[in-house]
């Protein structure tokens, strides 16, 4: 029989795991949908997460630093939308090359700043739970009670689905990434409704990089997302570009790697290696279309010359 406790802190682990992926993945299903495939999620992701721990620990205030990580991506999301959107440049090959500049970049502030003082603990954000729901046997402490920045973003992904599916902004988007040439013709302005798609994600990819280093273990650690940000652009193909199956994919991903840490604890011995490798693996037979048959927006990844 399954210990309690131990269920509890998978499921709490699972969720956390998930929570960056999450904000990542939202931000990428809109940019998605709007016909960009931002590549740059992980570059974003790391930039924020290094942002944020920086202004945490020069200002000892983890809210300046989550504000910090925010208004350090936005450039780099304008940066990936004046070179997809503007000057029409390969999607994917400009995404790649941001991230490798940002991850030569963070790991040359890392050494500059840190150094020595590396392992020492950053003000973080502060966990909280819903009223009454911390008080539940071993749920209330190890599920339930969670960096606040999760529930926020429970919050925002509703907002995002509710705007997406019920708005006109919602409808602008889609037009935008199924025929942008029709979009055009009816009055709305394509490019503009894919750059504010790429800044979306750029926020959202800040947030979700400030969770893991100020929100989740209060450091930074050199290239720390660790392929996060794929993993997010892998839960949208994944949720064949429906946002409820994204979620639903990014908590699978949290749970696969969450059983990296469950099992040993567990006294399950599997090899450590295939543990770290399954999020991946499970990411590679999304993206490989082995999981059923996808239908991405009709022109994603085709640049737009109109308006």
């Amino acid at each position: 029989m399954i210990d309690p406790e131990l269920a509890a802190v998978f499921i709490g682990s699972s969720i956390r795991l998930a929570a960056p992926l999450l904000l990542a993945a939202t931000g990428e299903y809109v940019s998605e949908r709007a016909g960009v495939l931002n590549m740059s999620v992980e570059g974003m992701m790391l930039a924020g997460a290094f942002a944020g721990a920086t202004a945490s620990w020069l200002t000892g205030s983890p809210l300046l630093g989550l504000l910090f990580g925010v208004l350090c991506v936005l450039p780099i999301a304008w940066l990936q939308a004046f070179l997809s959107i503007t000057l029409r440049a390969n999607q994917i090959v400009t995404g790649i090359g941001i991230n490798i500049l940002v991850l030569g970049a963070t790991t040359l502030g890392y050494r500059a700043l840190f150094g020595s003082r590396s392992r020492a603990e950053i003000p973080g954000l502060d966990k909280w739970a819903p009223p009454g729901l911390a008080d539940i046997p071993y749920l209330g402490e190890h599920v339930f009670t969670q960096t606040w920045l999760l529930y926020a973003a429970v919050l925002v992904v509703l907002a995002v689905a509710w705007v997406m599916r019920s708005t006109a902004a919602g409808l602008a988007v889609h037009a935008a990434g199924m025929s942008p040439q029709a979009a055009s013709h009816s009055g709305l302005k394509v490019r503009r409704i894919r750059y504010g798609a790429v800044l979306f994600t750029g926020f959202m990819s800040a947030l979700a990089g400030c969770f893991l280093s100020i929100g989740d273990i209060h450091t930074f650690t050199e290239g720390m997302t660790s392929g996060a940000g794929y993993l997010a652009i892998a839960a949208v193909i994944f949720g064949n570009w429906k946002l409820g199956r994204t979620l639903l994919a990014c908590g699978l991903f949290g749970a696969a790697t969450a059983l990296q840490f469950q099992l040993p604890a567990m006294g399950v011995q599997v090899p450590s290696a295939l543990l770290i490798a399954l999020p991946y693996v499970l990411a590679l037979l999304a993206v490989g279309g082995l999981v059923g048959r996808q239908v991405a927006p009709a022109a994603l990844t085709q640049p737009y010359a109109g308006h």
